[in-house]
């Protein structure tokens, strides 16, 4: 493995501070750890979610930093998340980050994933997404934002 090579790994309860932390790093769509708070996020909600089973995610390593992660909800099929620090973007991490979620919600047996992503096509995850095949399902979040879906096309 090389320096320019991540160490991914599941995600683990006592990751949830540095997650909710990189969170206010991000290029786009930075929330503050005040900001997460006000949502009901915190790092014990977070740490707790992680525990149950609920919220399962993959974390990117580089140099044994956490350079940015990746979390669904086992309950839904949502894409909760995915947030990479600016210095690892362009490299293929967040593609593999969300990958690696996408197969851990199919092997919970969900088909249809779904997530919010900008309606702004200046906003990188706008083309991010629908370049790996999310479609927009003509719904808007309560920001505004497009609900883009996956669906599984393996007959698993």
């Amino acid at each position: 493995m090389t320096s320019s090579s991540p160490f991914m790994a599941v995600a683990r309860p006592e990751d949830a501070a540095e997650c909710l932390r990189l969170r206010g790093l991000t290029r786009e769509n930075a929330f503050t750890a005040a900001d997460l708070q006000k949502l009901g996020i915190t790092e014990q909600t977070w740490a707790d979610g992680i525990r149950s089973g609920l919220l399962p995610g993959w974390i990117a390593w580089a140099q044994g930093r956490m350079a940015g992660y990746c979390f669904g909800n086992a309950e839904s099929g949502e894409i909760m998340v995915l947030a990479l620090l600016p210095q690892y973007e362009g490299r293929g991490w967040g593609r593999e980050l969300l990958g690696r979620t996408v197969n851990t919600l199919h092997g919970l047996g969900w088909r249809r994933l779904f997530l919010a992503c900008s309606s702004d096509p200046a906003v990188r995850s706008y083309g991010f997404y629908r370049h790996l095949g999310w479609v927009h399902t003509g719904e808007c979040d309560d920001a505004g934002d497009h609900v883009l879906e996956l669906l599984s096309t393996d007959a698993t």
